[in-house]
């Protein structure tokens, strides 16, 4: 079947007027992506409904504030708290959610469909909420919170980009981050031995992602990654645009050639990539207003319209870098600076563990004196929004005794929620 002209045209005025593509950058064309699309159109909702909003937070929100979730109830109870955004950490389905069901350290070590498949749990966990109320006839609530989801290095060159992006989509995700470390080498962004690969393979692994996009026809948000302010290697000097890093003549054992690592390593792979991205992460050491804001007017003295995203990691010990006040107003000063997206990478990993052995501690000593104690904590954050005290309801077993209910015309005598605990003592 030949491409239609009409359908091209479309998506090249689309490209050309639409505010959303703005300074966009693709090196390929409008029939370039019609051709790979296949003859249907398959309509990914959720990635899209996703993409949107997220696209709309950032651009008219001060700035959007996110977490690292683990769980699909993580992601319940953080859009019940007011976020906005998911954030879902690729160092945390490392430790504790890949498909291998192994704990791994942050080096891509897991199943390339690991990241997806969370993401379909988190989206699966949010619907099952949404059902609920919307069930029960709450309609004040937007449940389906976008997710911006790890995609590591790529697990490989720009066509395992290409598909791991695709899967992203396809499981529902509504932004996707891409860094520039060598795949086979990658590292947690404050771990040590990261390896860069040059600037213009970490460009072709941006436009990789955007064909993908482009062809499942949804409009991701782009986040690319620089670890260049670390890192202090990298696999070839075939990149001039790299050269006036790289230390002449220093190698490896492995073969890499030496670089200078720094912020201004950094700042030019950021310009290099913003054409290429809707959003620049540059991973740091540590919370430091100057280097961010360094980094930010650097980027917008040539891209004025750039938007940015901060890591608020967990591996920053914020009380010894910063002063209490510095801390509580430390994401405001950065959103004036154009960073537009902050999260906490690892909020789940670390308010999961913290929270058990807290309970597990003062349960080992005391016994149903300290879980009698969490249940009254739960209680008294029903007036905040917290429902997950009535655990059988946060579930949906009124959901499905519901469709129990419809599906035996209301006669049904083994609907669940009727004379539980739950019924009786909540």
């Amino acid at each position: 079947m030949a491409i239609d002209p009409k359908e091209v045209k479309a998506l090249e005025e689309s490209w050309a007027n639409d505010e959303r593509w703005k300074g966009i950058k693709r090196p390929y064309s409008a029939e370039d992506v019609l051709r790979l699309r296949g003859s249907i159109q398959i309509e990914y909702t959720l990635a899209r409904m996703g993409s949107e909003r997220l696209w709309d937070l950032i651009n008219n929100e001060p700035f959007v504030r996110s977490l690292g979730a683990l769980t699909g109830n993580q992601a319940v109870q953080q859009v019940k708290a007011g976020l906005k955004a998911i954030y879902l950490s690729g160092w945390q389905v490392a430790a504790d959610a890949n498909l291998a069901g192994e704990m791994y350290p942050d080096q891509s070590l897991y199943p390339v469909n690991s990241v997806p498949q969370v993401v379909r749990r988190i989206n699966n966990a949010l619907q099952r909420a949404d059902q609920i109320e919307h069930m029960e006839g709450k309609h004040d609530r937007h449940w389906f919170a976008p997710i911006v989801a790890d995609a590591e290095a790529g697990f490989g060159g720009r066509l395992n980009v290409f598909e791991l992006m695709k899967a992203m989509i396809e499981a529902g995700a509504a932004g996707v981050h891409f860094e520039d470390q060598l795949a086979s080498e990658k590292k947690c962004g404050h771990l040590g031995g990261k390896v860069l690969i040059p600037t213009k393979s970490a460009i072709q692994n941006l436009i990789a992602a955007r064909l993908a996009s482009d062809v499942m026809g949804v409009p991701t948000i782009i986040m690319a990654r620089t670890d260049a302010n670390a890192a202090d290697l990298i696999t070839s000097d075939a990149d001039e645009y790299d050269h006036a890093f790289i230390r002449e003549g220093e190698r490896t054992e492995e073969g890499f050639y030496r670089t200078n690592a720094g912020l201004d390593q950094a700042i030019a792979r950021g310009l290099a990539y913003a054409p290429y991205a809707d959003l620049i992460w540059c991973e740091t050491a540590e919370p430091d207003l100057e280097e961010a804001r360094r980094f930010a007017e650097a980027i917008h003295e040539k891209y004025p319209d750039q938007l940015l995203a901060y890591n608020c990691s967990p591996s920053f010990n914020w009380k010894a870098k910063l002063s209490d006040q510095e801390i509580e107003t430390f994401q405001e000063e950065i959103a004036k600076m154009g960073y537009k997206f902050q999260f906490v990478t690892l909020a789940g990993f670390h308010s999961l563990n913290n929270s058990m052995f807290e309970l597990a501690k003062g349960y080992s000593q005391r016994g149903m004196g300290a879980y009698s104690e969490l249940q009254q904590r739960e209680f008294d954050n029903e007036k905040y929004g917290y429902e997950a005290t009535r655990h059988q309801r946060e579930v949906g077993t009124g959901y499905f005794d519901e469709v129990a209910e419809v599906i035996s015309g209301g006669t049904a005598s083994t609907t669940a929620l009727a004379g539980s605990t739950e019924a009786e003592q909540f």
